[in-house]
Order: C-alpha cells, then structure tokens, then sequence
C-alpha cells in the first residue's frame, strides 16, 4: 500500500471514528450514577427542541429520579421514585398533570436512589438558595452529581411550565421561554426533586445555579420547574454514601 492510501485511511478511520464520538455524546454516561441526555444548552441556544430521550425507555424505573422539559418546550417532566409526570399549560391560572412515561424530552437527567439519609431542615433554610448552600455543604465527601429530594410544607412557592408556541424557532433562552407560564402555590404539601452539580451548568442546570428543581404537589395537581419557594416544614433526603 503507498504511503498516499495509508493516509487516506487513517484520514476515514479517523472522521468515522469523530462522528461515532458526537453519536454516543448525545447521552452522557460519565457519571456512574447519573444519566444525562443531551444538555440544556443546546435547547436554549441551538433550537434543539425535538425529543432525544423517550422516557418509556428507560428500563430500571426502580427509584426513579428525572427532571427535564418536554420535548418542543410543550410541558415539564419529573420523576419520582418510579412515577412519571407531565404538566401542561392549560390557562393563566391552571394547568394538567398526567402520569405517564409516554413522552420524550430534549435534554434530561435521571438517576436510581433507593436508599436516602434524612435531615430534618434549620428552620432558617427557607429559599432556593438557602437549599443550595445546605445541600453542598452537607454532601462534600458524596459522589457528584447527585439527586436529592424534599418533603413537606411549603408557605408558598412559584413554579413554572414552559408553553411554547407550536413552530417557534429558539436561538436564545429569551425566545425558549416565550409563552412560558407562572403559578403561584400558597400552603401546600408538596415534593421538591433536585439535581445537584457543579459541573453542569448550561447542561442540567443553569448558568447560575448549582441545582435544579422541580416541584409537584402532594394532591399531584401541580407540577412544575422551581423558581421560588419558602419553605415552612421540610425534611431533605440525601442518597446515602
């Protein structure tokens, strides 16, 4: 073989073993104990809005944990120990939850966690960013990234449900959250599943934040992604070591 057709094979070998790297990108499995498919990114600032995960697929639903929106940004996802729910905007003021595994996602993040270690909250943890700090300094020994859960009270809260306009071209987060809708929670029971990562803003989480999390109330009439909450009597769950 001449030199000339050795290098045009290490030139094939090479570009087919690139697209076979970005392939197998599209589901990150770096972390033993974390799926992460696709990433948040690429929705907000690529338009990658169509489904790369259906959530019926995914097999051991054993103490299941997921968050991510729903494909075309028409709804949000949670998983809670093994339940799958999506909400739907309906109006200004109400939405529908349905349980299902029967929906896809653009980017997601889900994990199994059947053992918990529980924490009885300070009562002076009260908001978003109060759970952020508690949680990182509770887990500095733990494998990250991580789920976590709260359970409880909450005095009021905020949660939204992405309402995209069917054909909408997303090239920037403002564009992602057109038609987005708010509601606001006042007394209830409810519970808060969260992804914690350092490492994966822009991915799971975002630009700013540490953790992601999505709420669903305990009537399971409300659901949705976490933008304020103040908590009056919670306990946090941590996977244990």
């Amino acid at each position: 073989m001449t030199l000339k057709k050795i290098l045009l094979v290490i030139t094939i070998i090479s570009t087919l073993s690139c697209n076979s790297n970005k392939k197998e990108n599209t589901a990150i499995k770096t972390y033993p104990d974390i799926t992460i498919v696709s990433a948040m990114k690429n929705v907000m600032w690529k338009g990658e809005l169509a489904g790369n995960i259906n959530l019926d697929t995914i097999t051991n639903k054993k103490g299941l944990y997921g968050i991510g929106p729903k494909s075309y940004l028409t709804g949000e996802l949670l998983i809670v120990d093994g339940n799958s729910y999506v909400s739907k905007v309906t109006s200004d003021s109400t939405m529908t939850v349905e349980k299902t595994f029967d929906v896809t996602a653009p980017f997601f993040v889900y994990t199994n966690v059947t053992q918990w270690d529980e924490i009885e909250l300070p009562s002076n943890i009260k908001t978003i960013k109060d759970i952020e700090t508690l949680v990182d300094q509770k887990t500095t020994d733990n494998k990250r990234p991580f789920a976590f859960k709260l359970t409880g009270t909450i005095s009021s809260a905020v949660i939204h449900i992405q309402n995209l306009p069917e054909g909408t071209k997303v090239s920037s987060p403002k564009e992602a959250h057109q038609g987005q809708i708010s509601y606001k929670l006042e007394e209830q029971q409810a519970t808060i599943v969260g992804f914690f990562s350092t490492e994966h803003k822009g991915v799971f989480t975002h630009h700013d934040s540490n953790i992601h999390l999505h709420l669903i109330t305990k009537d399971e009439t409300k659901m949705g992604h976490l933008d304020e909450v103040d908590i009056k009597n919670m306990k946090l769950y941590l996977p244990k070591k």
